[in-house]
């Protein structure tokens, strides 16, 4: 049974020389106020705009509840972890700018990232978009869309941030296709549409790459990771301390088609950004779809 989760908007909004708020910024942690404050705090140094912040906090037994009340920003609160699912959907009841940003806790927002997210907005003359920011990492990764390894501290103890922040700007990379992770915005309306995330992946397995084919079945062809919108990823597991659903098998039984598929052929994540994402040539993929087909055909009999 799910914890009940209660809403606190914050006293008043946290304007900064008086500019409205352009993002509202989405951040479920659990236990991880070392992070949360660093990632907060990179935000508040970094943005180019003003933001609203918006905390999920399971359980805060780690100070993370007082901490954020003591700095007046808006949250939701349940008791137990609810996990990623319930941790950003119900934040997002307290949003008040048209654009949804969803963050881990473990990120610190380099300089300057929300300008070039807002910018590309701002080029489009529609809402069926989903733009992100790109990670950088400290260890190797199989991920084209990440850029790594760059090494500026496997921990928030060891982070060397003058480093980072004299260099990050210069690590090659190009903008790419595909999205599926944070920092991503979405307009409002389109969160709307698909729901946010499906709860019935938690504690959050596979449900990012859910919320991907749900904009793609609601119109979303503008799948770009923005290069030079760039935040440090710390990869702080706390995954490792839950019990973990089994995603993959959830997303082929829904869908039809394993997340591999979806991402490499539809999405072409990690790609080189070249335009809105074409329908797939079927054609092209027909053995990969039979021998997804097979797959699900024999998970449902071992169901």
């Amino acid at each position: 049974m799910i914890s009940k989760i209660t809403f606190h908007a914050a006293k008043e909004k946290n304007l900064v020389d008086g500019h409205e708020e352009v993002f509202s910024i989405l951040i479920p942690s659990w236990n991880n106020l070392a992070y949360l404050k660093c990632c907060i705090e990179s935000i508040r140094k970094n943005s180019k705009h003003n933001h609203q912040i918006i905390v999920h906090v399971n359980e805060g037994i780690d100070g993370t509840l007082e901490w954020v009340k003591d700095q007046n920003i808006s949250y939701s609160y349940s008791k137990e972890n609810v996990g990623v699912c319930y941790g950003f959907n119900a934040p997002a009841c307290l949003v008040n700018t048209n654009y949804i940003v969803l963050s881990d806790d473990d990120y610190y927002f380099a300089p300057d990232w929300d300008r070039y997210l807002f910018d590309e907005i701002k080029s489009l003359d529609h809402e069926y978009f989903c733009i992100t920011g790109s990670m950088i990492e400290h260890s190797p990764t199989k991920f084209k869309g990440i850029i790594a390894p760059y090494d500026y501290g496997k921990t928030i103890n060891d982070f060397q941030e003058e480093l980072f922040l004299k260099e990050f700007h210069t690590l090659p990379f190009q903008d790419w296709t595909g999205c599926n992770w944070y920092p991503m915005v979405l307009h409002k309306n389109i969160w709307k549409q698909i729901g946010g995330l499906s709860t019935e992946y938690t504690p959050g397995m596979a449900s990012d790459p859910d919320m991907m084919m749900k904009l793609w079945h609601c119109g979303v062809r503008y799948y770009k990771g923005i290069s030079k919108s760039r935040v440090y990823h710390f990869t702080s597991k706390s995954t490792s301390r839950v019990k973990r659903n089994d995603g993959n098998k959830q997303f082929l039984l829904k869908w039809g088609i394993s997340k591999s598929t979806f991402l490499n052929y539809f999405l072409r994540l990690g790609q080189p950004f070249s335009g809105p994402t074409p329908e797939p040539d079927i054609r092209n993929i027909k053995l990969k779809l039979l021998k997804d087909k097979l797959k699900r055909f024999f998970s449902v009999w071992k169901k």
